[in-house]
C-alpha cells in the first residue's frame, strides 16, 4: 500500500511511497484564480484593488442582481474579508480576496426570493415521506420515532402513519401491516410530530393516516390528537363541505389530518366515489408489501363523530375507473394512487389528471415491489400536479437526491409553488405535448477544491492524487433530460476544467440540475466525490460556489465547485 508523505522540505510537494525502493512525487497544489477569474476582477477593479463601488458595478452587472441593497450587500461582503490583511486593505480587495469571496457560502448559487405562500394548498407541492415511521426496508425493519424527527428536522411537511389495533384490541399501534417490521405506539410519534414539526419550517405539517382501527380506537385517536396538539390542530367547521383548501400561510404553526373519513350521519349520503378504495391493479397486488386497503378501517357505523371532525383534508382511493374519479365536486379532497397507476393512467389521461390538482390534492406513493425501500421518478408525479409525491427518506440513490433538489427551492420550507402551467385553467397543461424551448441555461464549470480537507491522502487512490471528473445534467420533463461530462483532470486535488455546456429547456419550471463528481479509476470502480440537485427556476446567474453533498445529502465541510450560469431566454 502507497503511504503519502509530505516532505518537510517540500512542503508544495506531496510523495507516495509504492514500495520500499520507489516514492511517486506530486506538485501540491493551492486553489488559485482560474485565469478567466483574474480577467473578470481586471474589468472591475482599478491598479489591482476592487473597492466598494467597483464590486457593486460586478454584482449588478456581472452577477445580475438586483440594484436595491446592493451597496448593504457588497459591505457584507467587505467585511467579511476584513480580518484577512494580507489580501484586504481599506481602499478594497486584492484578486485573492475576490476569489476567496466568489468561493464563500455568501456567493451560494440560489435565490433567497420566497414564493407566494397565500394560494390554496392545491397550489403548492409537498415534501412528502411514506411510511415515515420505519427506519430500513419495508418487510423487517424497525418502526421508530427517530425516523418521523429526522424527516421533520430535514423539512418534510406530509409524515404518514398507518395505524393498526394492538392484540388486545385497546391500543392503537403504528406499523407497517402484514409484514415482520416492528411497531411502536402511536402516542410518542405523535408527541414526536408535536415537539419536532416546526423546527424546520413554520409551514403547516400535515399527518396521512392509513386507519385500520375500529371506531372504538378512532375515538381514542381523536382524544389523544385533541390532548397532545391541542389548539395546533386545524379542525374547520364543515371539512366535508370544504370548496378550497385554505393557504399555507393561513395554516402556519398548524397539524391537519388527512385521512377517509368514517361512515357516520353526516357523511353517509354525500359519500364520492374516491372514498371507497379499491385497486385498479391486478389482485395479486394485494398480497404485495405496499398494498394498503382502507376498507379495512371501520367495522359499521362510526358512533365517534369527533374523529371525522378532526380530519381537515378527506381522502381516499379509486373506485372502479380512475377518470370518474377525476371530474370535479364542489367539495375539494385528496385521491391516493400507487405510482404505477399514476403511470399507467396518464398514458391517456394526463390533462384529467392535472386538472384535478388544480383544485384537489394528489397523493403519489411507491409500488408495493419496493420492499428495499428505494424509490421512484417524482416527475412524473409533479408534471402531473400531483402536490404529495411520497418518498422512502431512508431510502437512496439519485430518485432522493431529486426530491431533496426540489424542496431547496422556496428557502427549504418544505412548500413549493406549483409553476403557472399546472394552474391555467384555460389552457390545461399536456405533460406529452411537444413544446419550445423555453431557456438555454448555459453552466461553466471553472474549478473544484476541498476534498484534500474533507478526505485523507489516500481515500480515492493509494498511489497519486485523484482525478476527478464532473457529471452534470437535467432532470425535468422528457425533452428537457441531459447528462454531459467534463474531462477528467488526473493527479490533482484542485482540478480546473474550464469547459462549457448547454442545457436546452422547454419547460424550466420543473426542470432541476443535478450535479455529481466521480473519481474516475480506470478499473470502471469509480469513486464517489460529491453531489448536489438544485432547482433550475431559483438558480442565481454569475460566478456562484456551489457546496456539494455525501450520499446521504448533507453538506460536506469545504467540498464545493465554482461554476458559472448564464440563462438565454428565446423569444416565441
Amino acid at each position: 500500500m502507497a503511504t503519502p508523505i509530505r516532505h518537510p522540505s517540500h512542503k508544495s510537494k506531496e510523495h507516495f511511497k509504492v514500495c520500499f525502493c520507489f516514492r511517486r512525487m506530486f506538485r501540491l497544489k493551492v486553489a488559485e484564480p482560474p485565469d478567466e477569474i483574474k480577467t473578470i476582477f481586471e474589468e472591475y477593479s482599478h491598479n489591482g484593488v476592487m473597492s466598494m463601488d467597483n464590486m457593486c458595478n460586478f454584482l449588478v452587472e456581472y452577477q445580475g442582481e438586483e440594484e436595491e441593497g446592493i451597496t448593504t450587500r457588497a459591505q457584507t461582503i467587505f467585511d467579511s474579508l476584513k480580518h484577512h490583511h494580507n489580501i484586504f486593505q481599506r481602499r478594497g480587495f486584492h484578486v485573492d480576496a475576490f476569489f476567496r469571496y466568489l468561493l464563500s457560502d455568501l456567493n451560494g448559487p440560489l435565490t433567497q426570493v420566497q414564493h407566494d405562500m397565500n394560494a390554496p394548498l392545491a397550489h403548492y407541492f409537498l415534501y412528502t415521506g411514506h411510511n415515515s415511521y420505519l427506519t430500513g426496508n419495508q418487510v423487517s425493519s424497525a418502526s421508530s420515532t427517530s425516523a418521523i424527527i429526522k424527516a421533520l428536522k430535514k423539512g418534510v411537511r406530509v409524515i404518514e402513519l398507518d395505524l393498526w389495533p394492538n392484540s388486545r384490541g385497546d391500543d392503537v399501534l403504528v406499523h407497517h401491516g402484514g409484514t415482520l417490521t416492528s411497531s411502536v405506539k402511536l402516542r410518542p410519534c405523535l408527541i414526536a410530530i408535536k415537539d419536532n414539526a416546526f423546527s424546520a419550517s413554520s409551514y403547516p405539517v400535515v399527518i396521512t393516516f392509513e386507519d385500520h382501527i375500529t371506531p372504538h380506537l378512532q375515538d381514542k385517536v381523536a382524544k389523544m390528537l385533541i390532548d397532545i396538539f391541542g389548539e395546533m390542530l386545524f379542525c374547520p367547521e364543515n371539512p366535508h363541505q370544504m370548496r378550497e383548501f385554505p393557504s399555507p400561510e393561513e395554516l402556519k404553526n398548524k397539524i391537519l389530518i388527512s385521512t377517509k373519513p368514517p361512515e357516520s350521519p353526516e357523511n353517509k349520503d354525500q359519500k364520492t366515489l374516491e372514498e371507497t378504495p379499491q385497486r385498479l391493479e391486478e389482485d395479486h397486488d394485494k398480497s404485495r408489501v405496499n398494498y394498503k386497503d382502507d376498507s379495512d378501517d371501520s367495522d359499521g357505523l362510526d358512533d365517534t363523530p369527533k374523529y371525522g371532525n378532526l380530519i381537515s383534508i378527506r381522502a381516499g382511493k379509486p373506485k372502479g375507473k380512475l377518470k370518474k374519479c377525476l371530474v370535479d365536486h364542489n367539495q375539494v379532497r385528496r385521491l391516493s394512487l400507487s405510482e404505477q397507476e399514476l403511470e399507467d393512467f396518464s398514458k391517456k389521461h394526463g390533462t384529467d389528471i392535472v386538472r384535478f390538482t388544480q383544485r384537489n390534492l394528489l397523493r403519489i406513493y411507491p409500488k408495493g415491489t419496493r420492499v428495499d425501500s428505494s424509490n421512484y421518478d417524482p416527475m412524473l408525479g409533479w408534471m402531473h400536479g400531483a402536490q404529495m409525491v411520497a418518498f422512502n427518506m431512508q431510502g437512496g440513490r439519485h430518485y432522493l437526491r431529486y426530491m431533496e433538489g426540489m424542496f431547496r427551492a422556496n428557502g427549504g420550507c418544505g412548500y413549493v409553488k406549483k409553476p403557472d402551467i399546472l394552474l391555467n385553467q384555460n389552457d390545461i397543461f399536456d405533460p406529452k405535448a411537444s413544446r419550445q424551448v423555453q431557456t438555454t441555461l448555459q453552466v461553466l464549470v471553472y474549478m473544484g477544491d476541498g476534498w484534500r480537507s474533507d478526505f485523507g491522502p489516500t481515500h480515492f487512490d493509494f498511489y497519486s492524487p485523484p482525478d476527478f471528473r464532473v457529471q452534470i445534467g437535467i432532470h425535468g420533463v422528457e425533452a428537457d433530460k441531459d447528462m454531459k461530462y467534463t474531462s477528467t483532470i488526473e493527479d490533482d486535488w484542485v482540478p480546473v476544467w474550464n469547459q462549457q455546456f448547454s442545457f436546452r429547456l422547454t419547460v424550466p419550471e420543473l426542470a432541476l440540475l443535478y450535479i455529481k463528481v466521480v473519481e474516475r479509476d480506470f478499473s470502471g470502480k469509480h469513486d464517489f466525490g460529491g453531489q448536489t440537485c438544485l432547482p433550475v427556476s431559483q438558480l442565481r446567474q454569475g460566478i456562484r460556489a456551489v457546496r456539494l453533498r455525501n450520499r446521504k445529502g448533507e453538506l460536506y465541510n469545504s467540498v464545493k465547485l465554482l461554476l458559472h450560469f448564464q440563462f438565454h431566454h428565446h423569444t416565441l
